[in-house]
């Protein structure tokens, strides 16, 4: 029996529209618009793109969006300066500096200068800290967009096994932490796990976030396994074309798991969401009104 395809792109469009609700309710009470300020360093064109589509999500959903575009060519003490200037702005809950960075510019650095209270990609230690600890914190993204799909899928997640591909800082280890939360067993597991295929198929939740297409296999799946697929790969295709897979071959694993993300569609939609979300988050915590119902 085929799978089930994971909508991620409804799932984020129900939750842009909670969100919108959520900022409405925001400005009546607080005389202002939740504000998001993006800095975008340089001119790599994905980059670029992100913050078009982020600014334009932002006004969608009723929210104030702040643009600082910057030269190639900014220095990193200049960049740091910008950032505590949006530190101290009343009108901005949350900052989001655009990655990659160029190369004379230490990324650490600068995500360490952000405020953690407006640290709306969630990469700051002090929240990477509280996530893992099990305090309120902003959560990353991606893997919070990932859990929410999970949770709508499969409702309790107490007791799963659950095996993440990948650990970087943004996916991997993020994502492990929320499934803990959720008192998942899990394992991280990466290029030098011994025997890969055998550790992915005990699984009952495979997320996969390695940047390899189509590494992971049907017969690395676990029948009736759910399987979220975070891997974004452009290939080469037929008649000189490119196309759009995942880390996860997708046709053949959708033959066996009981549920799965499709690239695009499944996870790409939930990241930008989930920023509009954790902006209002950040937005009510630092003005001490409450947590929002349905965030």
């Amino acid at each position: 029996m085929a799978a089930a395809v994971i909508d991620g792109k409804a799932f984020a469009q129900g939750l842009r529209g909670r969100v919108a609700d959520a900022a409405a309710r925001f400005q009546a009470e607080t005389g202002r618009a939740p504000g998001l300020a993006v800095v975008l360093v340089g001119e790599d064109p994905a980059s670029s793109v992100y913050v078009r589509s982020k600014g334009k999500a932002c006004q969608e959903a009723g929210m104030k969006s702040i643009e600082h575009r910057l030269a190639e060519t900014t220095t990193q003490a200049d960049l740091i300066a910008l950032v505590e200037a949006l530190n101290a702005d009343p009108n901005v809950d949350g900052i989001l500096v655009q990655l990659p960075l160029p190369k004379q510019i230490d990324d650490k650095a600068v995500i360490a200068a952000i405020d953690p209270a407006k640290d709306v990609d969630g990469f700051h230690v002090v929240n990477a800290g509280r996530l893992a600890v099990g305090e309120d914190a902003l959560v990353p993204c991606t893997p919070l967009g990932c859990l929410m799909l999970l949770k709508d899928q499969m409702g309790d997640l107490s007791g799963k096994d659950a095996v993440v591909i990948g650990r970087s800082n943004i996916v991997g280890k993020p994502m492990a932490q929320l499934l803990l939360g959720e008192s998942c067993t899990v394992t991280i597991a990466h290029s030098r796990t011994k025997d890969l295929p055998a550790v992915v198929r005990r699984a009952d939740i495979v997320v996969a976030a390695v940047g390899r297409p189509e590494m992971v296999k049907a017969d690395w799946i676990k029948p009736g396994a759910v399987v979220i697929d975070v891997g974004i790969n452009r290939i080469d295709a037929a008649e000189g074309k490119t196309r759009l897979v995942g880390d996860v071959a997708y046709e053949e694993a959708a033959d066996i798991a009981s549920a799965i993300t499709p690239v695009p569609g499944g996870v790409g939609p939930m990241t930008i969401a989930v920023l509009l979300r954790n902006t209002v988050v950040a937005a009510r915590a630092r003005l001490g009104l409450g947590a929002e119902a349905g965030l």
